[in-house]
């Protein structure tokens, strides 16, 4: 990373903890919101956060480890989950899956060689009554079908 990338993370850094605060409860928080900025969480940042919160980076990465919507590789600007529950797959998530592998030309766990799109499974978005569902970014999509997938993803900037 070149040096104006670590400043500029610095800086961010460095307000989110005047803003959230340094003790260790601001931890998650402060990772959320560094990944909403850079898409990922990188080992620099990762650093400079357990020096500010006085914690080991140790702990910094096991908390990205653990939680699975934190990542410490760079991601697409967008991440779309397919859910892949029983009662999904019983509503058709596995053609919507497909479909959106082909369309997008990429595996899951895999993001766009433009840097548009990562595709994931989750386990499940708690919306089994109005399934099948995707998870676009932050936003749930309830009831969708191949074409409305497809519609959602070409839409992504």
């Amino acid at each position: 990373m070149c040096e104006s990338g670590k400043l500029l993370r610095n800086e961010f850094i460095g307000e989110l903890v005047k803003k959230l605060g340094s003790e260790r409860k601001s931890l998650l928080p402060i990772l959320q919101e560094i990944q909403k900025k850079f898409h990922y969480i990188d080992e620099y940042s990762q650093q400079v956060v357990a020096g500010l919160l006085s914690i080991h980076p140790v702990e910094v990465n096991s908390v990205i480890s653990f939680y699975a919507f934190l990542y410490d590789k760079p991601t697409g600007r967008n991440i779309v989950r397919v859910c892949k529950n029983i009662i999904c797959e019983f509503h058709g998530s596995k053609g919507i899956a497909k479909a959106l592998r082909d369309e997008l030309g990429i595996e899951f766990d895999q993001t766009t060689e433009d840097g548009r799109v990562t595709l994931e499974y989750a386990s499940c978005f708690g919306m089994c009554d109005k399934s099948p569902s995707i998870l676009i970014n932050d936003k749930i999509h309830e009831r969708v079908n191949k074409e409305t997938a497809l519609n959602l993803i070409r839409k992504l900037k």
